[in-house]
Formats: structure tokens, sequence, C-alpha cells
């Protein structure tokens, strides 16, 4: 008797998107687990998502970019075989705009304006800020400024919102550059591990210059308060579904107190490579969701 046939999804390599470290890790764990494991890609027309048990999506990296086609892409697997997380999932987190379904659930996040394309830019004009898409990873097109910086600001939001992009602008938290921001993961619902990275915006990199996205990543261990907010950021997911992972990216407010920045339900990088010992736990977790 064979084990369950388990598709880890990810991107086609290109010069825009990073590597998934864990990807070749995770397949040889699920197989020496009895699982039979592939990684494939989400827009490769020749792979038969029916004949897998269970998609997990991972490492799909160039979503963002075209997010209309990767949500349709989810919906229609999650159709042929169980999808993780599930597409309605997918859709509502692509969109950056769910902030403000976290915000109105008492959540504590960052406070975050948006403006369309056709819509007035409207920058602040009094404190530091960052602008980025709300559809986005990895750091992609997005800046922070100051208000002396306005023009070169709204140039930027011009050229997202030319490319169909809707701009989010944001405050620039201060506590990023002395605490970093904080990520904790979790899997079949509970805490996996947390982490933590320096400041990724650096003052003056441009919009369209690549990132680092993690500089620094270290593993961290959270406070109750950290677990509290992510914890409430979940129970805040509309229709409670059940997730397979999540990542929780948190950062410190003016008093120090922990404030969701986002929340990736889609494919966040787990950095397994960086704690080792959860891998285990990411079998159970999906051996468990492939047999249900």
């Amino acid at each position: 008797m064979t084990g369950p046939r388990i598709a880890l999804v990810t991107c086609r390599p290109g010069p825009r998107v990073s590597v998934d470290r864990d990807l070749p890790v995770l397949v040889a764990a699920l197989e020496a687990a009895g699982a039979e494991a592939s990684a494939e890609v989400w827009d490769d027309d020749g792979v038969d998502w029916a004949s897998f048990d269970l998609a997990v999506i991972r490492s799909t990296w160039d979503y963002s970019w075209r997010a209309d086609a990767f949500t349709a892409w989810a919906e229609e697997c999650g159709k042929l075989t169980r999808l993780a997380n599930p597409a309605p999932v997918v859709r509502w987190n692509t969109d950056k705009r769910y902030l403000g379904d976290l915000v109105a659930a008492g959540v504590p996040t960052v406070p975050t304006r948006y403006t369309a394309p056709g819509e007035p830019v409207g920058l602040p004009d009094d404190h530091e800020y960052v602008v980025k898409p709300a559809s986005g990873a990895g750091a992609r097109f997005a800046a922070r400024y100051t208000p002396d910086e306005h023009a070169t600001a709204v140039r930027q939001v011009e050229r997202m919102h030319a490319e169909g992009f809707t701009a989010m602008v944001q405050p620039y938290v201060r506590g990023i550059d002395t605490a970093g921001e904080r990520a904790l993961q979790f899997v079949g619902g509970r805490p996996l591990h947390a982490s933590r990275k320096g400041a990724v915006l650096t003052p003056g990199t441009p919009y369209d210059a690549r990132k680092v996205a993690h500089p620094g990543l270290e593993p961290w261990t959270p406070t109750a308060a950290e677990l509290a907010v992510a914890e409430s950021a979940l129970a805040a997911v509309p229709d409670g579904p059940e997730l397979l992972y999540a990542r929780v990216d948190l950062v410190a407010g003016e008093g120090g107190e922990p404030l969701v920045m986002e929340l990736e339900l889609v494919e966040p990088n787990l950095f397994l490579w960086l704690h080792e010992r959860s891998v285990p736990r990411v079998v159970e977790a999906v051996l468990d969701a492939a047999g249900r």
C-alpha cells in the first residue's frame, strides 16, 4: 500500500524569484515518512492536480505579479484535490486589504490606507511612511519615504497604478529599526517556531530595486503578548477556515506593543532551514491533512 501523493506547489525559477531552501528538505522528509511527494509548478499545464491527495502551496513567489491568474488556479485546483491553504483563504489573503478585516475584528494592526488606480495619490506630509502594493511579496515594489521625498513617492504610486496595482501606505514603524520584525509560524493551528529579522527597507533604496527579504534572520522566542496578537489575527480570518500553515509578521508600536504588519496564509517562507527541529512537526501536519 502506497502513501499519499502530495504536491508541494512552487513556481518557475527566475531572476526575481528567491530560491526555496525548504522545498527539497520537505520533499525528502515526506518521502522518508512514506508519502509520494514532489515539487510542482502552479502554472504548469501538464500537472494533473487531481492525481494528488493534497496540494500544499509553498513557494509560489511569483504570484503577486499575476494575482488574478493565481487565484483562478487555486479555485480550480481546490476543485480537483484538497488544497492547503484552501482557495477562499488564498483569495482573501492575496489582497492586503484584508488588514481592514483585522482592524474591524479588533486586532492591533499597523494603520494602512489604500489608493487604487484612478484614485488620488494622497501621501502623508508630516511623517515617514512606506508605500507598497496591496498584492506583493518579498518587499517587491516597496519603499520607505520621508515627506521631503514626496515627488519620488508619487512617481512610484503612479507607476503602480499604471500597472494595475492598488498602493497601500503605512506609517514607517520606527520600532523595526531597533527591534526588527518578528515572524510567528503556526502549523495545524498550533505555534511552530518564531524568527526575527532586521529592517528590510532602508532609506533611499529605490522601490524597484531588489531587496533582501529577510536580513539578519535569527530564532526568536515570542512573548505572551506577541502570541496573543498572532492568535487573535488567525481567529479573525473569515469563516474560521482550517489552516495547515500560517505566519504572522509583527512589529513593535510606539509603546512597544505588538502590531500585525502582515498575515501570511498563502506562501509564507517557513524558515525550516533555521528551525530544523520543526521539520517533523510540519511533516506530521501535512500527512494528517493528506489523510482527511
